[in-house]
């Protein structure tokens, strides 16, 4: 099997993952969405969980790609700051789906040890990444960085749940916007 057909199963599974979470990765539905045996799957990835902790990593490193970009691009920390929760809204935009990551720790309990690793280093890297950048706009110091930054990040993917779970976007909006009203955003 190609390589293509290696990355056309991550992103199917990437999109089921958004939407369903990791008990909705199923290999014959995969299958079909991407137009090849079930069976085929299993050559590049041997269990579900293989496939579960490939798309969480695929999320997780991506993500922390885009943040790096993003970062570089702007070269403004707070301006960085700002953008981020666009990050988490992207997926509402796409279908209503969730961040990956985001689902599948709701699914802790359920999760193959490998896929936990995975679901966490997600948070840890938007964490550390966030840390970075709020001491970058000393807006906390180092100590304080860590805290705050773990703040964002629960508060925006839990921002992403409460309008996931209306199919409202416009509460996404208001509770980010509330946010930075509160102070936990930069303005």
């Amino acid at each position: 099997m190609s390589s293509s057909a290696r990355e056309a199963i991550l992103a199917a599974a990437k999109r089921t993952a958004q939407a369903h979470g990791y008990g909705g990765l199923n290999f014959r539905d995969l299958a079909a969405e991407v137009g090849i045996k079930a069976a085929s799957i299993h050559y590049h990835f041997p269990s579900k969980a293989d496939l579960g902790a490939a798309v969480a990593r695929r999320y997780w490193e991506d993500t922390a790609a885009a943040l790096e970009a993003m970062l570089a691009e702007t070269q403004d920390p707070l301006r960085c700051l700002h953008r981020y929760p666009d990050v988490f809204r992207k997926a509402l935009e796409n279908g209503n789906r969730m961040c990956l990551c985001s689902f599948m720790a709701a699914e802790h309990d359920d999760l193959p040890d490998a896929v936990k690793r995975e679901v966490q280093a997600f948070a840890d890297v938007n964490v550390a990444w966030l840390s970075k950048v709020l001491s970058a706009a000393a807006l906390a110091g180092s100590e304080e960085s860590d805290r705050r930054a773990r703040a964002i990040f629960a508060a925006i993917a839990g921002a992403q749940l409460l309008a996931r779970s209306r199919s409202d976007l416009s509460l996404y909006d208001a509770l980010i916007d509330g946010y930075r009203a509160a102070g936990l955003l930069p303005a």
